[in-house]
This record gives structure tokens, sequence and C-alpha cells, in this order.
């Protein structure tokens, strides 16, 4: 198997997001040798937070709308309250991550990232985490809720907050690295 090597993973954010949430798995996974794409709805820069403060200006690989989720293996979905919250109410990044979910393709969300997977439908009969205030948010939308440093359900993989980004970072890798591989005609 070739591993993570040439993959290419999408990570969706967008203005708010945990600036520690986009950068530490980019990171993980360009150490991996992974081909990572920042996407974002518009702009060529994105605000980070570093948790109620602004953080840096963090840049942007390709728009939202540029882009196919066929191109993709995979999908980060990074935390930040602002984030997560404008993302789920845009019609084109639901349908991007609602990709994901229907096929299957392994998806990463930390800290309130999963609240775009609810708008997704992607959270129905998965264990999964999150930041504690998303607990009622995921357990209505059907989710089982674990207050676990990270928790791996099948092709999804999820994290609480940026404490536990060494656990998310691995076990994202780990996965990301056993999925199969999308056919593309590179």
């Amino acid at each position: 198997m070739a591993g993570i090597a040439n993959r290419r993973i999408a990570v969706l954010a967008t203005d708010g997001v945990e600036q520690v949430e986009l950068t530490e798995p980019v990171k993980a996974l360009k150490q991996a040798s992974a081909k990572v794409v920042v996407i974002a709805p518009q702009g060529k820069q994105i605000q980070g937070m570093n948790h109620h403060d602004k953080g840096d200006k963090l840049p942007v690989d390709q728009e939202l709308g540029s882009v196919s989720a066929d191109e993709f293996d995979a999908l980060v979905l990074p935390g930040g309250v602002a984030n997560p919250d404008t993302l789920r109410a845009l019609p084109q990044a639901v349908s991007f991550v609602k990709h994901f979910v229907q096929s299957g393709k392994p998806i990463a969300a930390i800290c309130h990232g999963p609240w775009t997977l609810i708008e997704a439908d992607g959270v129905r009969g998965r264990r999964m985490t999150s930041w504690p205030s998303l607990h009622t948010d995921l357990a209505n939308a059907g989710a089982l809720w674990e207050d676990k440093s990270v928790v791996v359900d099948g092709t999804l993989v999820t994290s609480r907050k940026p404490d536990d980004l060494p656990d998310f970072c691995r076990e994202m890798v780990k996965l990301f690295e056993s999925a199969p591989a999308r056919q593309a005609a590179e």
C-alpha cells in the first residue's frame, strides 16, 4: 500500500477557524507526504483565531467554487466557533462535506468542526466527540457522543479541543493512510 503519499486531502475552513486546529493537522499531513489543499468559500486568506483572540491570516489554496469533492481522498474540518457556524449555513460547503459522507471517504473533525457534519447528515449512529458544548447538538442529530481525546468510528475521527491535537493528528494520519485512494485520472 502506498500509504498517504500523494493523497489529496481537503481542509475546509473559513474566517474564525481555530488556528492551531488548521495548522497542526496540515503540518502532520504534509510531514506524512500528503498533498494538502486548504479550501475556503472565498478569498486568498482566512482569519485564524487563538480562542477568542485574532490570530494570523492563513493562506487559502483554492476557493470552494473552483474544486470538486471528487478530487480529494479525505476531508479535515477544523474547529473554532465562527468557522463551522458559517460553513454549515452555506449550501455549497454542506454539499461538499456531504459528498465525503455519502461516498464513505475519511473525515477528520475537531472541536466545533462536527457542526458542519450535522448539517451534512454525517453523524447519525456514529461514535464521536467534540467540544463539550456540541454534545447536545450531536446527540439530537443521532450521534453517540463520548468524552475522549479522540474517537475513531470507521471512516470518521473526531477530537475535542486543541489539547487533543497530538492524538487527533496521529489517528487522522493513520485513518487517511488506511483508506482506499480515490480513482484519479492523473
